[in-house]
């Protein structure tokens, strides 16, 4: 990206562009300035162009999952909220900077807009400010125990590519968020992985069926010994309500460090074929910790792929 930068700096005779219109302009300034840009833009295109912008533009291309079978997931999913969470209807822009700032990802994974705002890329940063957003009222009320549990399904754009080719720029996603204050050894966070890996299973269940086999993988990167407190306060009890759903602790993962915290969790699912595919992530993050600016704020994400899921099963 920087090369191309510097060739059109270059080839514009204007060294420093993009820092001078980054950082000398303010916000307002430059979204009139891009928006006449683009209404300029615009004005010239044709509409053969637009024909062919649509169907070779991985972002605008429909989904191949048919409407009917996302909205039966998002029914069942809806049904089996526990009662704790409150559905939200997210906008589809969020600040500019949502993804990097709040995630600390690569900006240029989300889709910025002509109006300082981008396209929602991760509703789970989305729900994080919301969070945040209650949490500080809560703490002014005198109310600092009171936890805010939030959900979404969302259509997220991405515009990273992905090696994998079954990856898709644009897919529907079931998202929970849960914040809250420290209770000291974990406790905060072990309970609300425990609630939302059992929406999960409840829902699953009641989506697939009993017949497609169910993995839990919890990881914590800070020590292996809390291993005993994680087979106490979350295995053991989540083996005795789901029978059939196989749980365990798994050290070897590497995926999502630097994201998560310390503690994080899959769930895989055996496809017919027997490959098992991941389905859901989840795990404790800083989030409203810098926020808000209180070391004693804990959160707690997770998120299911509503396309993969009602494709692939």
């Amino acid at each position: 990206m920087n090369k191309i930068v510097e060739r059109i700096e270059r080839e514009l005779g204007v060294p420093g562009l993009a820092s001078i219109l980054a950082q000398r302009l303010t916000p307002t300034d430059l979204q009139s300035l891009l928006l006449e840009v683009y209404r300029l833009r615009s004005s010239r295109r044709r509409l053969a162009d637009l024909l062919s912008s649509y169907e070779s533009d991985r972002f605008v291309r429909p989904s191949s999952v048919p409407p009917s079978r996302l909205l039966s997931w998002e029914q069942v999913a809806f049904s089996q909220l526990p009662t704790e969470f409150e559905p939200l209807a997210l906008s589809p822009v969020c600040p500019l900077g949502t993804n990097s700032v709040v995630a600390t990802v690569d900006q240029n994974w989300a889709v910025a807009t002509a109006r300082n705002t981008e396209v929602v890329s991760d509703s789970t940063n989305v729900l994080a400010l919301e969070c945040a957003i209650r949490r500080r009222q809560l703490l002014r009320d005198g109310k600092p125990a009171e936890p805010v549990h939030l959900a979404a399904s969302h259509r997220l754009l991405r515009a990273q590519r992905y090696k994998d080719p079954h990856a898709l720029s644009h897919f529907s996603c079931f998202a929970l968020c849960s914040a809250g204050r420290d209770q000291g050894n974990s406790r905060f966070e072990l309970s609300v992985i425990g609630l939302h890996i059992r929406f999960y299973f409840k829902s699953l269940r009641a989506f697939l069926g009993p017949g497609i086999p169910l993995h839990l993988s919890v990881t914590d990167w800070s020590s292996t010994a809390r291993n005993a407190l994680i087979g106490t306060h979350l295995l053991s009890p989540i083996r005795s309500e789901f029978e059939a759903v196989e749980c365990g602790i798994d050290d070897l993962r590497t995926g999502g460090r630097g994201y998560y915290l310390d503690l994080c969790f899959h769930i895989h699912a055996t496809h017919p074929s027997g490959q098992r595919l991941e389905l859901v992530d989840g795990g404790s993050v800083d989030w409203t910790r810098r926020l808000l600016s209180n070391a004693k704020e804990r959160l707690v994400i997770s998120g299911i792929g509503s396309e993969r899921l009602c494709s692939e099963f």
